[in-house]
């Protein structure tokens, strides 16, 4: 069953959203995926979010361009977690659709990750399942401890280079 659903407003979406699959996948993260427009498909999206939560979708994840309806368009039909990931298109960059994700009327609220922040989109809808599901839970930590142990890695690295460069100038330590 899946627990999330990714939504996007156009096919010019999909390769955008392609970070968010992957962290899916890597966190073992069932999901299912549609292409639904707020503007073009408004009765398929109502439709689909009264059965994606009858199937037990725990969150929606939608990402949309420009103005950014979608992820209010669906926040405004389910009580579930929303989380809005704007896209960049035309020529403001995203910024309209950052303001339209993050400036829901109260009442209607949209978690807003950053423009083209697909990979954030999917490890904020994992810590939100992560609350109730310690599955998740165990495998975004190792997630977060890989990371760490990633940039003390290059720290390291960094640090021993600086070192040898200021040695062969007669100044370096590495601390």
């Amino acid at each position: 069953m899946p627990q999330v659903a990714l939504l996007v407003g156009s096919p010019s979406d999909v390769p955008r959203v392609a970070p968010c699959l992957e962290e899916f996948r890597a966190l073992g993260i069932a999901w299912e995926q549609r292409i639904l427009s707020a503007h073009r498909t408004p009765d398929d999206l109502a439709e689909y979010v009264r059965e994606a939560e009858a199937r037990g979708v725990r969150l929606f994840v939608a990402a949309a361009g420009l103005s950014a309806a979608l992820p209010g368009a669906v926040a405004a039909r389910t009580l579930r977690p929303v989380v809005g990931l704007p896209l960049s298109a035309g020529s403001l960059g995203g910024w309209d659709a950052l303001l339209s994700v993050a400036q829901m009327p109260p009442g209607v609220p949209v978690a807003a990750v950053g423009v083209d922040a697909a990979r954030n989109a999917a490890l904020l809808a994992a810590a939100i399942l992560a609350l109730d599901d310690p599955g998740v839970a165990e495998r975004l930590r190792r997630r977060r401890e890989g990371q760490a142990g990633e940039v003390r890695a290059a720290d390291r690295r960094w640090r021993e280079e600086g070192a040898a460069a200021g040695a062969a100038a007669g100044e370096g330590e590495v601390r």
